[in-house]
């Protein structure tokens, strides 16, 4: 009989369960704390959920714009009276419109920027193991989420330099009509006659589209709607309504340069 035995190993399950929360532990103590304004306001965006909601808000306003501008852009379809009409009202509109895009572009800057804050903060608060998981099972939208807006954003301006500022043609500015009009029928007809001009505009929606189709099924989500029993439903729709809206775009690029609308 060895008077000394040999000690024997033993494995303790919760001794290693409270050495991985010690150490979990550990790794967050040395995440810098957040420190929250005194304001209530600032403090509720400086939250995650703050910022998610803030997300929702501002996506929900752009996505009504989208919706809005598109049922205007398809009076083209209507002749050019129909659409200069309508373009001319939007003028009349004056401060009002100014008004209106200062919302827009306040909800937009905004949408960007709190957008690649929460991007940076889930980056950062996920481990590296948990992130590939959930890369693998994300959708393509949502891994381009980030990066098809800033493209989107990209869009959006050359769209505001070609036909609000009319700086991309210096045709545009003397376009009118029989009525002394400003003639937008005939200002969209030469800014697409280009193909490339139109590719680049499909390449746009398209990526407005994919933005869309993730984005919906977020903002439903964010702001408390969304369940499991209704999420199919939601995805569906959410898809549904962002392709119709690039088919509705689309559409009018595509007959000009077919020559359908001339």
């Amino acid at each position: 009989m060895n008077p000394h035995p040999e000690p024997k190993l033993s494995i303790d399950a919760d001794s290693d369960s409270n050495r991985l929360l010690v150490m979990s532990v550990a790794t967050l103590s040395n995440a810098p704390a957040r420190k929250f304004s005194k304001n209530a306001i600032i403090a509720f965006y400086q939250s995650s959920i703050g910022r998610k909601w803030v997300v929702a808000i501002t996506a929900l306003i752009l996505v009504l714009y989208v919706l809005g501008h598109l049922l205007g852009n398809l009076q083209i379809y209507m002749g050019p009276d129909r659409i200069n009409t309508y373009a001319k009202f939007l003028h009349d509109l004056g401060p009002i419109l100014w008004v209106i895009r200062i919302v827009l572009i306040t909800a937009f800057i905004t949408h960007i920027v709190a957008t690649i804050q929460l991007a940076r903060e889930n980056r950062l608060a996920k481990p590296q193991k948990y992130a590939v998981a959930s890369y693998q099972r994300s959708t393509l939208a949502s891994r381009t989420m980030l990066v098809s807006g800033l493209i989107v954003l990209c869009f959006v301006i050359y769209h505001l330099l070609q036909f609000t500022l009319e700086a991309t043609d210096p045709r545009f500015h003397d376009l009118r009509d029989s009525l002394g009009r400003h003639d937008v029928y005939r200002m969209l007809i030469l800014g697409f006659q280009s193909p490339l001009v139109s590719l680049f505009y499909v390449l746009g929606l398209f990526l407005l589209a994919n933005h869309l189709s993730h984005g919906m099924a977020s903002i439903v989500q964010t702001l408390g709607i969304n369940n499991r029993k209704i999420a199919a439903t939601v995805l569906t729709a959410g898809r549904t309504l962002a392709w119709l809206v690039f088919a509705g775009y689309v559409s009018i690029p595509a007959t000009i340069l077919l020559g359908i609308i001339k």
